[in-house]
C-alpha cells in the first residue's frame, strides 16, 4: 500500500507524498533526495520516502552477521560515517548491534541489488574489480573502497560515493537553479585509450567508442535513479549532457 499522507514523529504537520521538482536536503537522514518525498505544505520540511517510514530493523546481505537497527541519531558520541558511501552520519541511520558497529543512511541500506536497463546490468557490490569510471579508482579514498555498481561484463563501474558526489556538486554550483550546461564534473574513462589503440580511429572504432559512451550513460541514469529517485527534467538534462564532452 502507498501512502500518500502520513504524520512523522519528528514533525508537528502532516507530511504529503510529492514529487520534488527540484533538489531538496532530507532534513531526516540530511542527504540530497530528488523525485518523490514526502513534503511538508505548511513549512520547508522533506523527507525521503525511506527516512518517512522507516523499518525499526532491517537485514543487509553485506552484513549477513549484522542486525540493523534505525535510530533518528546514531547512538555514542564519536563521528560516524555510512559504511556505503563514506558520508558522514548526521541523522537517521541504520546502526548494527555490534561493539563495532556498521551505519548505513536509509537510502544506502535500501540501494537495489541490480539495476537493468537498455542493455546493461549492474550488480552492487562491496567488492569490484573494475576502477571507477568517475574517479579511476577502487578505492573511494586509502583503505575503503564503499559500495559501488558494477556491469555484469566488468567494464562499466561507479562508486555510490562518486555519483552522490557528482550530483552534490553540480547542484551545489547552481546547476539546477539555473539549467545551464556547463559541466563542473568530468567522467574519466580509463578503457578508452584501450578502445582507441585496439580500433586505430577506424569507422568501426568510433562506432564501438560511441557505443561505450552510451552504455556508460545509460549505467550512470540507472544509479542516479537508484540513489536518488526518479529523475526529474534538469536531472534528466545534467545526465544527458555528462558524457558528452
Amino acid at each position: 500500500m502507498k501512502y500518500k499522507e502520513i504524520t512523522h514523529l519528528s514533525h508537528p504537520h502532516v507530511l504529503v507524498l510529492e514529487s520534488a521538482e527540484e533538489p531538496y536536503q532530507c532534513d531526516g537522514c540530511k542527504e540530497v533526495g530528488f523525485g518523490p518525498c514526502f513534503k511538508c505544505e505548511t513549512c520547508n520540511f522533506n523527507l525521503h520516502e525511506e527516512c518517512a517510514m522507516p523499518e525499526p530493523s532491517a537485514f543487509h546481505h553485506f552484513f549477513r552477521k549484522c542486525d540493523f537497527r534505525f535510530y533518528e541519531n546514531a547512538p555514542g558520541y564519536r563521528a560516524r560515517y555510512c559504511d556505503a558511501c563514506g558520508k558522514d552520519v548526521r541523522g537517521f541511520v541504520y546502526q548494527c548491534l555490534h561493539e563495532k558497529a556498521h551505519d548505513l543512511h536509509p537510502c544506502c541500506m535500501k540501494l537495489q541489488r541490480t539495476l537493468i536497463g537498455d542493455g546493461v546490468k549492474l550488480h552492487l557490490s562491496d567488492k569490484v574489480s573494475t576502477r571507477c569510471l568517475k574517479c579511476g579508482s577502487k578505492e573511494i579514498s586509502k583503505g575503503f573502497r564503499g559500495w559501488s555498481y558494477e556491469s555484469s561484463c566488468g567494464q562499466y563501474c561507479y562508486h555510490v560515493a562518486c555519483v552522490k558526489n557528482l550530483v552534490l556538486e553540480n547542484w551545489r554550483r547552481g546547476y539546477f537553479d539555473h539549467g545551464h550546461n556547463t559541466m563542473a564534473l568530468q567522467i574519466m574513462a580509463p578503457n578508452e585509450d584501450n578502445i582507441v589503440q585496439q580500433t586505430g580511429g577506424s569507422s568501426s572504432g568510433r562506432r564501438k567508442a560511441s557505443k561505450y559512451w552510451r552504455m556508460a550513460k545509460v549505467a550512470l541514469t540507472l544509479i542516479i535513479s537508484a540513489i536518488f529517485g526518479d529523475p526529474t527534467t534538469a536531472v534528466a538534462t545534467l545526465i544527458a549532457s555528462l558524457l558528452s564532452s
